[in-house]
């Protein structure tokens, strides 16, 4: 028995809403969880909701044949509990963080009337500002062949009416915050600081641009459409055209969701519903104002309303340009990101672009920043005369257009590029610098990007280790292969783990260890920290575990379909955190004290990492780095302030601390944790 993966992911972001509620915490950052969990439900309808529906609507023999079966009442369900969120996010917003802006002299107007000492100065925006963009578009027989709504972009519809000829028509006018801010300042009145949403300037012009209409209705909407990317897999060049003309099919995929207004006449809902052909099940109720990711961008400032700054720490002082390389020689070193500076990430790519000893460069690239560092030291590298060969992944979902981007500028400069592998995704987080008589890698978490690097908890290692460097090597060399699947077979890894070659097969041997361990009677321990964890296979065999006597530990940020508490689960325990940080790291721990083994990996436990992905997973080896891993483990696990236990029914339950005990806030007490091992 295993937890849905769609239900499990709403209660993840149940819980990133909840963050939004909290009143310790600074009130921007709540305001920006609650952006956060709008950004994320968007993500779901555009990605995971067609796939719901469809599911929803197959015959009663396929559904059994699902893991977990399928409910065909599985969209309702999911519509009902967004509709509890949504109706959870207007009473946090409402009643908790409206009034919180205003007791800081801050007026956000929000479905209010507005002063009258600003409708002069709200007339000036929009006639100054804002009319160049309306763009509206009369419903009639040739709308939905002019007009393709776009995805997640607000609009209004509004019913206008000629009196003299008493004529009813329907107008669609877009909101246009793709090319303006969804938030003006306004005059202050009595000290107070005035904001109002691009929404409200327009609703009130829009007299503006009907002359001779009277106007009887205005109502929000959006629509978001299916963007999941569905390749006919191709190879060489012809990858980037494909790709680039499937983004541009995104942007016109079968609606998944219209969202409107809640006040919106019955009359109106029927007709965008015929219109845009939407089911009961993809009609959702809001509030009057959509795209609520953008209360990210509020123009508020000041130190009062943020987390204080938490600066990186200095860890590998690097001066010299060899002088990094001349550290991780001396013993493998560990980054753990947001908390350490990324400097000496960018530097072993920037060093190794002018490091004469350097022969060769290579790295896998998924999600890059749109400025990379780490790509202009690649360009810098292969116009040094050194070889630069980079895997970039196209098919990394709405990262694809900026891969393509950086795909092109690199060959240009001479690296040589892999970017297509027939039903595969490289997701791995690797690197490899082949010096004249050694080589360097790097094995990471998280993505060689620094802007991500101070938002995402991760950890990279850094390491000169001849077995672990061998492996990278015939890793890439498999890469570059024509026949990358077939040689995948023939690795045989010393030291990391490969999805598809030995990654499965070893968690496998290391949970069963465990299970012989208790079965002697002897204490057994399995500790997994990833972002999701769904393979039915993997949770079977932790099930069996836990009927051996296994203590099983497991932090899961997202999607977990594993349920404890359970008779055939008892000894498992789920959390979850949600902090300032996205938990982002995958950590792999079987066993305790000395005999403990560690592994750190791009791989969360799903089928599609497992089976559909390339990932790489690394042993670490030293007892110092063990020790550290561990330690950082059980900080997190002992979080009783930011952590939530999930029990047998995917309720969220908070640590219920003994007046005695001290609060423990994770994130802060790594950051404490690796700050004393610099000092």
């Amino acid at each position: 028995m295993i937890f849905n993966r769609d239900i499990s992911w709403l209660g993840f972001n149940e819980r990133v809403l909840q963050e939004a509620s909290m009143p310790e915490v600074p009130l921007m950052e709540r305001i920006k969880f609650l952006a956060i969990f709008s950004s994320n439900l968007d993500e779901f309808f555009r990605v995971r909701f067609p796939a719901v529906t469809t599911l929803s609507s197959l015959s009663s023999k396929l559904r059994k044949r699902t893991i977990p079966p399928i409910n065909k009442y599985l969209a309702k369900e999911v519509k009902s509990i967004v509709d509890k969120q949504l109706q959870s996010l207007g009473n946090i917003l409402n009643a908790q963080l409206l009034p919180a802006l205003e007791e800081k002299g801050i007026m956000l107007y929000y479905n209010q009337p507005l002063n009258e000492q600003h409708k002069p100065a709200i007339k000036e925006i929009f006639l100054t500002d804002i009319l160049s963009f309306i763009q509206p578009i009369y419903i009639n027989k040739d709308f939905t062949a002019n007009f393709i709504p776009v995805n997640d972009q607000p609009y209004f519809i509004v019913t206008i009416h000629d009196d003299p000829k008493n004529i009813f028509k329907q107008v669609v006018v877009n909101i246009p915050t793709d090319n303006l801010s969804r938030f003006f300042k306004l005059p202050a009145i009595d000290g107070k600081n005035y904001i109002i949403f691009i929404d409200d300037i327009i609703r009130e012009n829009m007299d503006y641009l009907f002359p001779g209409f009277s106007i009887n209705a205005i109502s929000s909407f959006k629509i978001s459409r299916d963007a999941e990317l569905v390749f006919e897999e191709v190879l060489g060049n012809d990858i980037i055209e494909e790709i680039e003309k499937k983004i541009e099919k995104r942007k016109q995929g079968k609606p998944s969701r219209l969202l409107i207004e809640k006040d919106m006449p019955p009359s109106v809902q029927l007709y965008l519903k015929s219109i845009f052909k939407v089911k009961d099940e993809e009609l959702f109720e809001g509030g009057r104002y959509h795209n609520l990711k953008d209360l990210i961008s509020l123009p508020v400032t000041g130190e009062e309303f943020y987390y204080p700054q938490q600066q990186p720490l200095p860890y590998l002082q690097i001066n010299h340009y060899n002088e990094l390389f001349d550290l991780v020689k001396q013993k493998d070193r560990m980054l753990h990101f947001p908390y350490h500076n990324f400097n000496p990430m960018l530097c072993f790519f920037n060093h190794a672009a002018i490091d004469p000893e350097v022969r060769s460069i290579h790295v896998t690239l998924y999600r890059i920043a749109p400025e990379s560092h780490i790509a202009n030291a690649l360009i810098s590298a292969a116009k040094n005369g050194k070889k630069v060969v980079v895997f970039m992944e196209l098919k990394a979902r709405f990262d694809e257009e900026n891969n393509i981007k950086w795909t092109k500028r690199m060959k240009s400069a001479g690296i040589v590029i892999i970017n297509n592998i027939q039903n595969l995704k490289v997701h791995s987080k690797i690197a490899l610098v082949q010096k004249d008589d050694s080589a360097y890698a790097i094995i990471g978490t998280g993505n060689f990007n620094e802007k991500t690097a101070r938002l995402y908890t991760d950890h990279a290692l850094l390491t000169s280790n001849p077995d672990i460097t061998e492996d990278l090597k015939n890793l890439f060399s498999c890469l570059q292969g024509k026949d990358c699947k077939n040689q995948l077979k023939n690795l045989t890894p010393k030291e990391i783990l490969i999805s598809q070659v030995n990654m499965l097969s070893e968690f496998e041997k290391s949970i069963k260890n465990q299970i012989s361990i208790a079965r002697k009677g002897e204490p057994a321990l399995i500790r997994m920290k990833m972002n999701n964890l769904e393979d039915y296979g993997i949770i079977q065999l932790l099930y069996k575990a836990s009927r051996a006597g296994v203590k099983v530990k497991l932090m899961i940020r997202g999607i977990c379909c594993l349920i404890p508490g359970k008779k055939y689960s008892e000894q498992i325990e789920v959390k979850r955190i949600v902090d300032r940080y996205l938990e982002h790291s995958r950590i792999f721990i079987f066993g305790g004290g000395d005999n403990k083994k560690t592994y750190i990996g791009s791989a969360d436990l799903m089928t599609r990492n497992l089976f559909y992905r390339i990932e790489v997973a690394t042993p670490v080896l030293t007892p110092e780095l063990q020790n550290e891993m561990e330690d950082y483990f059980e900080l997190q696990w002992n979080d009783n302030v930011k952590a939530v236990s999930l029990d047998k029914t995917q309720a969220l339950h908070y640590a219920v601390p003994d007046n005695d005990s001290v609060k423990l806030i994770s994130q802060n007490a790594i950051y404490d944790y690796l700050q004393q091992k610099i000092s």
